[in-house]
Formats: structure tokens, C-alpha cells, sequence
């Protein structure tokens, strides 16, 4: 029986709740190891973000003969002058789109109410209970759309000021693209060769994998938002930068990302002209149409495998976690762990005897 699958598979499960056990009976051993990773956990991800981003531009400048070091420093003054041309001629602009579109909130909020009143007034088929909750909204839908507003936008400010006020993260970056292929080496040496090898698979599977989706997924993000801008001055939307960039941000979440970049622009669509909204969909839907045919295939391609069902449940399950950064960090953290399952899970496959080698 000590040889069966299920019954490694059991002990194995039994093993791993016993060690979760054993480490929340003894938290405050870890504590100050979580408050430590806790403190360095973001601006390694960002540098961790910006490898996968740049390491691409340090290989080619190596390939013209320039050394590491010296490509390094030249992707970080590219680096600060896309920074110092987007403060410089993009920054202002949404800075002054977003300002009068909060103080536009309250004609905006006035029009609205209109409309409701007028739809009101001419049907009567609508039941009593329906129009005192429609009531009830139109009274408080300036609230309504001001906290929303504060939300969707105080997230903006609140991820580019993460991002840009990280003082470590330079420093991570840097030493991430100076020594980072002599990590894989350095985790190795501690082990035979077989294993090493296998380790060395694994490493190079998971690299790939994050290198496929934050790679695909900002050119993606970029493309829907450059799409979104074209789309939204053709029809004359106000705002249209501010509710592009808002659309390019978002769309780092796969799948939903689209969904929820609309839901902004509609509402200022459908207050600016109902007529308007309509527009603002036919333009997601022909941006998404372009994305979903032309760039997601030949960017991403099938690179993580992921079926999209897996994706969205997966999304919604850390966004009811971890809010909308858990949603930004669960598929490649899933893509992460799947590749490790897979990785071990192969390689059980290829250790055990088959049929011949137990018959000989």
C-alpha cells in the first residue's frame, strides 16, 4: 500500500496541511520575516516588471558591441526620457481633461436627471415601485458618480505614484539586468547534476512564461489604448485622453480588463449624447475586434495556455482577495504555479518504470 499513487498523494496532502497548521500556530516566529518581504515585495515586483520590459533592449544593444553595463545605462536614459516626455506633453493634458471632468461633474449629474424625469413622465407603463427607486438613484447619482469617479481614477494616481515613487526600484533594476543570467547558475550549483538540470528546466520555463505575458500584455494594453484614443477623438468624445489612458491601464487585466475600460466612458458618452454611448461601444467592440484578431495572436500567441474561463475565475477570485492589484497579479502568478506543477508533475512521469522496464 506504501507504494500506491493515492496513497503518496494523501500523505503528501496531509503533509502540506500539517505544515500550514504548524506555521500559523507559530506566526509570531515568521512575523517579522513577512513584515521584512512585505517592505521589499513591491519594488521587486516593479523591477521585476521592468526587467521583463528592457531586458529586450539590453540584448540588442549587446549585439552592437556594446558591453552590459554600458547598454544598461543607455536603456535607463531611454527610460528617462519616455518618463520626461510623458510629464512633459502627456501629464499636463490629462491633468487638465481630468480636473474638468470633475468639475463638470454636477451639469453632468443635472442632465442626467433631466433625462431620467423626462422618460419618466412620458411612460406610464413603468410600476410605482420601480420609479421610487429610480428616485431614489436619480437623488443620489452625483454620489454615485463621484465615488465611482474617486475610485477608477484615485487608483491611476495611486499606481503611477507607486510606481514613480519607489526609490528602490532603479537599484533593483539595475543589478537584475547586470547579474541576472548568473541566477540561474547560482541556484544550480547547489545540486547533482540530474537535478540541476531539471531546476535549470523549470527556471527557464517560468522565465519564459512571465517573459510571454507582461511582454504581450503591456504591447497589448498599449495597442487598445492608442486604439481607444484614435476612436474616441473621431466621434468627439470629451475627455478622450483621459478615458484612453484610464482604457490602457485597466487592460493589463486580461479578458475583463475591456469590460470595465468602457464602463467610464459610456457614462461620459451617455451624458455628453445617449446617442454618444452608442458610439463609445462601436468603438471597443472595433478595438477589441483588432486586438482579439490581430495583436493578441501575434504577440501573446498560445504562449501561457490558459483557457479563459481558467482566466476570469481566476481574476475574480483575487479580485475578491486582493482587490484590483490581485487581479492585476493573479494570471501570472497562476501561470507561475502551473508551470511548476507541470514541471514536477512530468518529471514524476518521466521517473517511473514503465511497463517493459517492470516486465524485464
Amino acid at each position: 500500500m506504501l507504494e500506491k499513487r493515492s496513497f503518496q498523494t494523501l500523505v503528501l496532502f496531509i503533509l502540506v496541511f500539517l505544515l500550514i497548521l504548524l506555521i500559523s500556530k507559530t506566526r509570531f516566529i515568521f512575523d517579522p520575516m513577512f513584515t521584512y518581504m512585505g517592505a521589499v515585495a513591491f519594488p521587486i515586483i516593479g523591477a521585476g516588471i521592468l526587467f521583463y520590459l528592457t531586458r529586450p533592449l539590453v540584448h540588442l544593444l549587446e549585439k552592437y558591441r556594446l558591453n552590459r553595463i554600458v547598454s544598461i545605462f543607455v536603456t535607463f536614459l531611454l527610460l528617462i526620457l519616455a518618463l520626461f516626455l510623458i510629464a512633459t506633453y502627456i501629464a499636463p493634458v490629462l491633468e487638465k481633461q481630468f480636473t474638468n471632468l470633475v468639475d463638470n461633474i454636477p451639469q453632468m449629474v443635472s442632465g442626467a436627471q433631466e433625462l431620467i424625469a423626462y422618460v419618466q413622465d412620458n411612460q406610464n407603463l413603468i410600476p410605482e415601485e420601480v420609479n421610487r427607486t429610480i428616485d431614489n438613484f436619480t437623488s443620489n447619482l452625483q454620489t454615485y458618480i463621484e465615488s465611482a469617479m474617486s475610485f477608477i481614477f484615485g487608483f491611476i494616481s495611486e499606481f503611477i505614484g507607486f510606481i514613480f515613487a519607489l526609490v528602490l526600484i532603479p537599484f533593483f533594476l539595475f543589478f537584475m539586468l547586470k547579474d541576472g543570467e548568473k541566477f540561474v547558475p547560482f541556484i544550480t550549483q547547489f545540486f547533482k547534476p540530474k537535478k540541476a538540470a531539471s531546476i535549470r528546466s523549470l527556471l527557464h520555463k517560468i522565465d519564459d512564461a512571465l517573459t510571454s505575458y507582461i511582454q504581450g500584455q503591456l504591447i497589448v494594453s498599449v495597442c487598445i489604448g492608442l486604439l481607444l484614443y484614435i476612436g474616441y477623438s473621431i466621434i468627439n468624445l470629451d475627455y478622450a485622453l483621459t478615458l484612453a489612458f484610464f482604457g490602457m491601464i485597466i487592460c493589463v487585466i486580461p479578458f475583463l480588463g475591456p469590460y470595465l475600460a468602457v464602463i467610464p466612458a459610456i457614462i461620459v458618452g451617455l451624458l455628453q449624447d445617449p446617442l454618444m454611448a452608442v458610439w463609445v461601444a462601436v468603438v471597443m467592440i472595433i478595438a477589441q475586434q483588432i486586438e482579439g484578431n490581430l495583436v493578441s495572436p501575434n504577440v501573446m500567441g498560445r504562449a501561457l495556455k490558459l483557457h479563459p474561463l481558467t482566466v476570469i475565475t481566476v481574476i475574480l477570485a483575487a479580485g475578491s482577495i486582493g482587490g484590483l492589484l490581485g487581479m492585476l497579479f493573479a494570471v501570472p502568478l497562476y501561470a507561475v504555479v502551473k508551470t511548476i506543477i507541470s514541471h514536477f508533475y512530468h518529471t514524476y512521469q518521466d521517473n517511473q518504470p514503465n511497463e517493459e522496464d517492470a516486465l524485464i
